[in-house]
């Protein structure tokens, strides 16, 4: 799908949010990658194959201001 110069990270590779943003919507709270990986604010995402990858937010660290 990636049409740069240098290739953004393939929908199977473990860097896939790396690919660039083409769209995105702050209200709704997703953006869609070059890569066709849809990324949610949430940390979750939506492979192009139709995967889903719950969301991965790191582990909040003891005694950091909420």
């Amino acid at each position: 799908m990636c049409q740069h110069k240098t290739p953004c990270p393939s929908a199977g590779a473990s860097d896939r949010e790396a690919a660039r943003t083409v769209a995105r919507d702050d209200v709704l709270g997703w953006s869609r990658l070059c890569n066709g990986v849809f990324l949610f604010d949430d940390t979750g995402e939506l492979l192009p194959d139709g995967e889903i990858i719950s969301p991965h937010r790191p582990a909040t660290v003891a005694g950091a201001a909420a």
